[in-house]
């Protein structure tokens, strides 16, 4: 009797540990389960850090036109007399009394028509104004290239702040490299017309139309002087 008694005695100890062992490994397989479902989801950071850079070069792009047309006219602001470069207001023709005798001018010069379209007259006062900077500041810039090529243009418009979202109509056509700048801002119809070609450079202010998708074939262009 006394060596059945110190069996159980000594096998009693460990049925009474199963269970907790029993406990602590269904614990351990809820956590692993927890954990697996936690790394089932896809990671957010990638998506909100690109967003996160989008707005920051949107930022710094309007950041930019500000600091360009700082000494600019508010917005809205109407051209007093946009047909004429100096301000002064057009005059209109004088008709010569009857029977006066009308001489040409010498050389068989035509007197100048003031423009009925194109910056010259769309462009109100604020836009008129930033657009002459902005004209020299890209082409100041674009003149030190050697190889005016579209990958060097893009990469000199960029680092003056004009993001690729605002840059259409890169191509390069023999040696010269044609740029369009989208410039729109505050209600205005700015654009910027480029053509990259050393000491050919020309860079002009355009119209674009002020609402919807900027379109290179609906622009108004300055007339060719």
């Amino acid at each position: 009797m006394k060596r059945t008694r110190a069996r159980i005695k000594a096998v009693d100890p460990v049925l009474r540990r199963r269970p907790r062992t029993l406990a602590v490994t269904a614990l351990a397989a809820l956590t692993l389960a927890a954990c697996g479902a936690e790394q089932s989801d896809p990671p957010a950071g990638p998506a909100k850090s690109v967003d996160a850079v989008s707005a920051r070069k949107d930022t710094a792009f309007v950041e930019m036109l500000d600091e360009v047309a700082r000494e600019c006219p508010p917005p809205g602001t109407k051209r007093e007399s946009p047909a004429t470069p100096g301000g002064e207001a057009p005059t209109a023709p004088v008709e010569p009394p009857p029977g006066a005798t009308v001489t040409p001018p010498p050389g068989g010069a035509v007197e100048p028509v003031a423009p009925t379209a194109g910056p010259e007259v769309e462009l109100d006062a604020r836009d008129w104004c930033a657009g002459v900077q902005h004209e020299q500041r890209v082409a100041e810039a674009v003149l030190q290239l050697k190889q005016p090529d579209p990958a060097q243009v893009r990469k000199v418009l960029n680092g003056l702040g004009y993001i690729d979202e605002r840059i259409h109509g890169v191509q390069q056509a023999g040696a010269v490299t044609k740029f369009v700048i989208d410039l729109r801002d505050k209600g205005g119809r700015l654009c910027l017309d480029g053509a990259a070609n050393g000491e050919l450079t020309e860079v002009k202010a355009c119209v674009a139309p002020a609402d919807g998708p900027f379109d290179i074939a609906n622009l108004h262009r300055q007339t060719a002087s």
